[in-house]
């Protein structure tokens, strides 16, 4: 076993890899970006070094040999795919903790891949994927294959640069927007495109490879529970496999391991379109995956423990007839995204954080500690352990109530409603449900008495000190206090009026009720209400109760906003982030819907287009720019009407 090790990456799967080697005793180097000197895992490390950035290879390797570590772990993400840094650290007399430089590149090429496992007799989904197809040659391709087909990106994954076409149509936008998205993430802007497989189910198979010829498969993960093609649930083992369906899967994954000589943790996957229908190889991801802990807790098997076993040298210390599933494990991904906006990405500094005891909790975030743009927008997994998937589903959603955080919208509520869809309780599932329930996953209200404490709350804040008759917001009148109004925004969206005084609250049309603050409760009309409250620094009162939270702000602090919406002739940033392209320039004449500028945040894409036709005005931000949530991207001046 190494002596040192150094982990390439941040966040929860550098605290992650920290903790086994802290367990086995072996020093553990952390690296960190300019803008994380205060994260998680920079504490948790023995040993910190600064580099530029978390994608310089060579800084990277600097750090370990300056370090005296041995080996290099990449997490997932970052460097971990990436064959010439594998052939980095081995230059420099670094033992890589992954495979070896070749099977990175035949897998990372989707193309490569599907040819090397296709000759292995593994069957792979119908498409046109010769290299250097130009755009014109892709839409050829496209209508041969049929439509829904699927655009996708040569190198990388995780549903980056990923496009669905359903028409003719679409194809020349659709290529443009996935070439851009995968150059930018990938370096390198390769198409291929794919059958569409219509409600198909995404199943992965975990596998691991010695240096010795020992190849195994560790069960599979149902990974269909998709946003965006991007996972937020997964659990092990499926709910739909059968045993000999698992196995057909397994020796599949095997076969696609052994033909690129592959060494250590890996995951193949699979797009399964029904029981007794096509099965077919998507891609091999050569690394560690987000989801493994699922895996880890259904065989007791500590993953990470075994990468660095492997890559010293040793054997795989068990067969394939060895590994045993017990009971059933599910793990909920926590992003920082809002889903009542299209899952668009958010940030801030996290005002409080308690995350719940009776689960596993992967976590890269802290009190105190801020969700920037720069970075994925997962902040931690909440992870269960059941004896079968009944109680794995009452343990997560018992898990995921407990979990608060404050200060950063998260998507913890929305996963509460998800799991408690009547498809998911039945297994029932395929990676476009999410999607086509979305509506009704984000259509509630915000309860009154999340108003109510709001309102008594921004009360007690602005109250001045004394009981004098001239101390209290609530004014005052013979025989009565005066009522203090409160217009409510609720998540940037809502609004609604509210009226406290002392003792006293009243929402909306609603008669006053007697309320007060009570510690972490509210007590409105004599019932309790328990939850956190945190009131942030800009005055917005941060509200969490079970596993919800809800942002809370007077009218008028966002007045201006609300006013330049309701005109329709400013564009606003929806989400923090870096300004990829302005399509437009002052003076033009543009049409309502057409698409103005390209932000990307947390390695996402979105266009904002005019609200209204009109003159370009004023363009206040340029290619490369860095914007905040709300920041002005383009004014127009609307065209008059007759």
């Amino acid at each position: 076993m190494f002596s040192t090790v150094l982990i390439a990456n941040r966040g929860e799967i550098a605290v992650r890899v920290l903790r086994t080697l802290r367990r086995l005793g072996v020093r553990g180097v952390a690296v960190y970006a300019p803008d994380d000197a205060g994260a998680p895992h920079v504490a948790l490390a023995d040993a910190a070094v600064e580099i530029p950035s978390y994608l310089d290879g060579a800084a990277v390797v600097a750090a370990a040999l300056a370090t005296g570590a041995e080996a290099v772990h990449p997490g997932y993400g970052f460097l971990s795919e990436n064959a010439g840094f594998a052939r980095e650290c081995a230059a420099a007399g670094l033992v890589f903790v992954g495979p070896p430089p070749g099977a990175i590149e035949a897998m990372g090429d989707k193309i490569a891949a599907k040819e090397a496992v296709a000759a292995a007799g593994v069957p792979v989904v119908p498409g046109r994927s010769g290299r250097g197809l130009d755009d014109g040659q892709l839409e050829a391709a496209a209508l041969e294959v049929g439509f829904p087909a699927l655009l996708k990106p040569s190198a990388g994954g995780g549903g980056k640069g990923m496009r669905l076409v359903t028409a003719a149509d679409e194809l020349a936008g659709a290529i443009a927007s996935a070439r851009r998205e995968a150059r930018g993430a990938f370096g390198d802007d390769t198409l291929l495109i794919e059958r569409f497989v219509t409600a198909p189910r995404h199943i992965e198979v975990q596998v691991f490879a010695d240096a010795h010829g020992n190849v195994v498969h560790l069960g599979e993960r149902e990974c269909s529970l998709q946003r965006r093609h991007q996972k937020i649930i997964e659990e092990a083992p499926s709910p739909f496999l059968t045993e000999s369906g698992r196995a057909e899967l397994g020796a599949h994954a095997v076969e696609a391991a052994r033909a690129i000589g592959y060494v250590g943790a890996g995951t193949v996957e699979f797009i399964v379109a029904g029981e007794g229908e096509g099965r077919y190889f998507m891609e091999m991801n050569t690394r560690l995956q987000v989801e493994h802990p699922v895996t880890e807790l259904v065989t007791g098997l500590d993953l990470v423990e075994l990468q660095l076993r492997v890559a010293s040298g040793e054997r795989l210390p068990f067969g394939q007839d060895d590994v045993v599933l017990d009971g059933h494990s599910i793990e909920a991904r926590i992003y920082a995204e809002d889903p009542s906006r299209g899952f668009l990405p958010t940030g801030g500094r996290v005002l409080l954080l308690e995350e719940p005891p009776s689960a596993r909790v992967d976590s890269g975030v802290v009190r105190g500690g801020e969700v920037g743009s720069r970075y994925d927008p997962m902040l931690a997994k909440v992870i269960v352990h059941g004896p079968d998937r009944a109680a794995a589903l009452r343990a997560l959603d018992t898990a995921l109530a407990s979990y608060t955080l404050l200060g950063v919208p998260t998507n913890t509520g929305f996963l509460r409603d998800l799991l408690a869809r009547p498809e998911v309780r039945a297994g029932a599932l395929d990676t476009g449900l999410v999607e086509r329930i979305l509506p009704e996953l984000t259509g509630g209200g915000v309860p009154d008495w999340v108003l109510a404490a709001a309102a008594l709350t921004r009360m007690e804040a602005v109250a001045p000190a004394g009981d004098g008759p001239w101390d209290t917001m609530d004014g005052w009148r013979v025989g009565e206090a005066a009522w203090s109004p409160h217009a409510l925004v609720v998540d940037g969206a809502e609004h609604v009026e509210a009226r406290t005084r002392a003792g006293e609250v009243a929402v909306g049309d609603g008669a006053p009720v007697a309320a007060a603050l009570d510690g972490d409760a509210l007590v409105l009309a004599g019932r309790r209400f328990p939850h956190r409250r945190v009131l942030g620094p800009d005055g917005t009162v941060w509200i969490g109760a079970g596993g919800r939270a809800w942002a809370v702000r007077e009218r008028e602090r966002t007045l201006r906003a609300g006013a330049a919406a309701a005109a329709g002739g400013v564009l606003r940033s929806p989400m923090p982030g870096t300004v990829l392209a302005v399509k437009v320039a002052e003076g033009d004449l543009v049409a309502a819907g057409q698409p103005i500028v390209v932000v990307e945040a947390m390695k996402m894409e979105h266009t904002v287009t005019a609200a209204v036709a009109g003159t370009v005005t004023a363009l206040p931000v340029r290619a490369g720019s860095q914007v905040a949530l709300d920041a002005v991207l383009a004014e127009i001046s609307p065209e008059e009407t007759s």
